[in-house]
């Protein structure tokens, strides 16, 4: 189990008229949500539409500020009808923050809680991911505190809505222990917002122009702060406390309503007050990405290339923190006609189910420069379950692939078509058998390597020699790590070491065991590859002569 954050994910901070007193303590990187009283609202309104509310806080020093959007959000307990106006803020350093400023188009929130003080004291949380762009091509994230995890996704499409085909999901688990279960296997969750294929018939996201609650994204514009406030928090508060990132499918995955958010048809095709809400609600969790659509391309409704880069530009004025968000399509290469300057992207998603390590690392490491230098994700690498006909192996072995590529992958159990773990959420290992082994990877690379130093190299003869064609390598720019993965037996593969001695460690991930090869070897080494589909062979330098 990934270790749980120690403090509170958010403050709900009603400010006294004494704004010059601090109103709160937060950690760095909490989040400090600042409540507003403004225009009594119901279920007829459209206040996301027509009530605009920015809140700029700054910090003592003078650098950095940030200005943040606010969101209705009913009577702030997720009822439909109030007054209660938020915005959520995460501070990034520690010291004095100041509401600098408030604006709004409403009298009565303009102005308000002016002056109120955030004193945001030193944490140890990780922080926001971006991508590194000292890491070979950019191709790898990392975190604003410099560290570098690996991730490895999961996915759970349409689990907020707690239904699945046969009805509302048994056993009682909720969001949150969806979320917490996820963690201990993996970096990310992916999960629409929509009830999409499986709606509940009480709960819905939107609210139509007669004030009744809806599944159609062409009401985005009137979002339902009863569905936000008791599944969408809960999921991404519960992601932030075990620092799992909560990666947001905006629109989809494949019903018409659940696609149909950022078309906003029922709002003149105008889907700004649905992503200035999403980004307000969400964008100040350092653990959110948010992906526009799943697979804009294929399905109905489709998004043309210039809508994809119009909606990514506007979603991103709204995000003042370096928030990852990026678009979902169909399986092959990202299509560069999506590539803006400014890039409104940071990272490119993939869709390929891939069972090969060498073709799963090949996707990858061609994509990069196809993005315009970002990192990489695979987000269909592989579903195991009879849906897709994917063992347990086909998936380890298609992630390590991702790994080699460098980039990385994300997962499902999928025991049928739109069935199971990959739709309707309640992750077990126990059914999604290739999930312990992933997490064991995740850790290994973790602990292990750093391969945010890494690039893919061809194996050749300049660092191996009599190694397989279907193997696959990376090396860090500076000579002294690399590693190797083979899916199968082999013997008398040669490492070419360069100079010094070298630590040399084997590891199956299908077995899910290590092995130490060597401490201190020494120019031309011989092993061999097990019979194993997944394994990893990590090379150090412990010290030059």
């Amino acid at each position: 189990m990934r270790t749980v954050l120690p403090f509170a994910v958010t403050l709900a901070l009603f400010v006294s008229s004494g704004a010059a007193d601090p109103v709160a303590t937060a950690p760095v990187f909490s989040v400090v949500e600042l409540a507003l009283e403004g225009p009594t609202c119901g279920p007829a309104d459209a206040p996301a539409r027509d009530v605009t509310l920015t809140a700029t806080f700054r910090h003592e020093s003078g650098d950095p500020a940030y200005t943040v959007h606010g969101f209705w959000d009913g009577d702030g307990r997720g009822g439909v009808r109030g007054n209660v106006f938020k915005v959520r803020f995460c501070p990034t350093v520690a010291g004095r923050w100041t509401v600098e400023a408030v604006a709004s188009n409403h009298r009565a929130l303009a102005g308000q809680r002016r002056g109120a003080v955030v004193v945001a004291t030193p944490s140890d949380h990780p922080g926001f991911w971006m991508p590194d762009p000292d890491s070979p091509d950019g191709r790898w994230y990392r975190r604003s505190d410099g560290s570098h995890p690996y991730i490895v996704g999961n996915t759970h499409y349409t689990f907020l809505s707690r239904m699945t085909r046969d009805g509302p999901r048994a056993g009682g688990r909720s969001i949150a222990d969806d979320v917490k279960a996820n963690a201990a296997c993996f970096t990310k969750l992916r999960f629409g917002v929509h009830g999409g294929r499986y709606t509940n018939p009480d709960a819905k996201p939107y609210i139509d122009d007669r004030g009744r609650p809806t599944d159609d994204g062409d009401f985005s514009h009137r979002p339902n702060p009863a569905w936000f406030h008791e599944r969408v928090d809960a999921a991404v508060a519960a992601a932030y406390a075990c620092d799992l990132v909560a990666d947001i499918i905006l629109s989809g995955p494949d019903t018409r309503d659940a696609r149909s958010a950022v078309r906003a048809g029922k709002n003149g095709g105008d889907p700004t007050p649905y992503l200035r809400t999403m980004a307000a609600r969400y964008g100040a969790y350092p653990n959110v990405w948010f992906c526009l659509v799943n697979e804009w391309d294929i399905k109905n409704p489709t998004y043309s290339a210039k809508e994809v880069t119009r909606l990514g530009a506007l979603l991103r004025r709204f995000l003042p923190y370096p928030t990852p968000v990026s678009i979902h399509g169909e399986p092959g290469d990202w299509k560069t006609d999506l590539c803006t300057r400014p890039p409104w992207h940071d990272h490119v998603i993939l869709q390929g189910k891939i069972r090969r390590l060498d073709q799963s690392a090949d996707r990858i490491a061609r994509n990069v420069a196809r993005g315009g230098g970002v990192p990489v994700i695979n987000d269909e690498l592989g579903y195991e379950g009879a849906g897709d006909r994917f063992t347990r192996d086909d998936v380890i072995e298609g992630h390590l692939g991702a790994f080699l590529g460098g980039g990385y992958g994300t997962t499902g159990y999928k025991p049928g078509s739109k069935t199971g773990h990959y739709f309707w959420g309640g992750f077990t290992p126990r059914e999604h058998t290739a999930a312990p082994h992933l997490g064991w990877l995740r850790k290994v690379i973790d602990d292990e390597m750093a391969f945010w130093t890494m690039r893919p190299v061809a194996p050749g003869k300049r660092l191996f020699a009599g190694v397989p064609g279907s193997a696959r390598a990376m090396a860090s720019t500076d000579g002294r790590e690399m590693v190797l993965g083979t899916r199968e037996p082999a013997k008398g593969l040669v490492a070419l070491l360069p100079a010094g001695t070298w630590r040399i460690v084997r590891y199956d991930v299908i077995a899910m065991r290590r092995k130490v090869l060597a401490e201190q070897a020494r120019g031309r080494f011989t092993f061999a590859a097990p019979a194993s589909r997944a394994v990893l062979f990590h090379f150090k330098n412990a010290g030059r002569t």
